[in-house]
């Protein structure tokens, strides 16, 4: 059984879990009927942060434009354009053992694409979830629903992976931002043009 997290909770991950290497890190979630017509594009992403909260590069942001980290410790697993289906929407593979020491945290975000033109936020998604499974064994370690306490939010920190006393443990986070991806990439110190 994983541990189910509420907002605001941290749960060890390597300390409970000796021999984790690899995990799979799913985002998922529904869009409510009462839509606006036009496809819900959620976008997954990662930063991966330095001491100061910030990413060193914009080789630290993986998402559908920059797909793996070059050491090949973070991969995002591709873009879903509609959400539709079930189970998770987007992945994220981290492999732990090969993450750069000055890394001390890697926050997951989802993002709705286009959101201003297309009058769209999270009070039209539901089911937002995420999941860090075991790659090894498929288990599933951790889930964290959102719940659905966002209206205005165009942007959502999920939740975050963070180094403490060398072990790797999990925030659930699920706080909203408006503005997009474009304000996320402020809050992690990445220029967007």
């Amino acid at each position: 059984m994983p541990i189910n997290l509420s907002k605001g909770q941290k749960v060890d991950l390597t300390k409970g879990n000796p021999g984790l290497k690899s995990i799979m890190v799913g985002l998922g979630w529904d869009v409510n009927a009462f839509d606006t017509g036009a496809d819900f594009d959620l976008d997954a992403a990662a930063f991966m942060c330095g001491s100061n909260g910030k990413c060193p590069t914009e080789k630290e942001f993986i998402f559908y434009g920059n797909l793996e980290h070059p050491t090949g410790c973070v991969k995002h697993m591709g873009d879903n354009l509609t959400g539709s289906g079930e189970g998770d929407d987007e992945q994220i593979m981290v492999d732990l053992t090969q993450v750069p020491s000055d890394i001390e945290r890697i926050a997951f975000t989802v993002t709705i694409y286009d959101a201003d033109v297309r009058r769209q936020n999270f009070g039209q998604v539901s089911n937002a979830f995420i999941r860090i499974v075991d790659d090894a064994t498929g288990k599933e370690l951790i889930h964290f629903d959102l719940g659905e306490d966002f209206s205005i939010e165009t942007a959502v920190v999920v939740g975050e992976l963070y180094k403490h006393n060398g072990e790797w443990k999990f925030n659930a986070i699920g706080s909203g931002f408006q503005g997009g991806l474009a304000a996320l990439c402020g809050h992690y110190g990445i220029e967007v043009t």
